[in-house]
């Protein structure tokens, strides 16, 4: 009886030993096949990064107004009529920035998105040079949430860009009614908030 015990216990303590051996070379291989890939992915080297964007009141809105042509929403003038705002990066080091520039409609508008058109510009050296033509709103491309600027779902996106150096972009966005939209005798609105993101870049 005894003899079957102490047989009992050296089979017990050899499975037990066994298993632990077995842990062990497991855990060692999940160890080596993290530490293999984090030397692949995890090779990103920057500086600092920092992104600006300035501005007033980040919207732009429409109350009661008439459709026009395109050729007049282009060469709206009057302050009232556009909304300028400038986009920045401060890169040292080495890196690329993503960045978008979006639209979010505000929840009070009460115009149909097919009814309004959006014309984005550059100011910068070439003053007033078209980088989105005008385009209904309806028209615009909506976020996922997969953007490489890291923006949000459901935004109607203006612009995509990218900085690799320290600079700065001047923007200038105009808003109207399209001329194929017919007005009602209600009082209608649209606004716009105007948005950027951006997200380093994996290197």
């Amino acid at each position: 009886m005894k003899n079957n015990n102490n047989s009992r216990q050296v089979l017990l303590s050899v499975l037990g030993v066994a298993i632990l051996v077995v842990a062990v070379v497991g855990v060692s291989f999940a160890a080596f096949s993290y530490s293999k890939e984090g030397t692949k992915v995890n090779t990103i080297t920057t500086g600092t990064i920092s992104m600006s964007y300035d501005e007033g009141d980040n919207a732009i809105s429409l109350t009661n107004a008439l459709p026009m042509t395109d050729e007049v929403g282009k060469a709206l003038a009057d302050t009232s009529q556009y909304f300028d705002f400038t986009v920045g990066a401060n890169i040292t080091g080495t890196t690329t920035i993503n960045y978008a520039i979006t639209a979010a409609k505000e929840e009070e508008s009460t115009l149909p998105d097919t009814a309004v058109k959006v014309y984005l510009t550059d100011m910068d050296a070439t003053a007033d040079s078209e980088i989105l033509p005008p385009s209904k709103v309806s028209e615009l491309t909506a976020t996922t949430g997969s953007e490489p600027s890291g923006t949000p779902t459901g935004q109607f996106i203006l612009h995509t860009d990218t900085f690799s150096a320290t600079s700065s972009h001047d923007y200038r966005l105009r808003m109207w009614v399209a001329n194929d939209y017919t007005v009602t005798g209600d009082s209608q609105s649209y606004k716009l908030r105007v948005n950027v993101y951006g997200a380093a870049a994996a290197q």
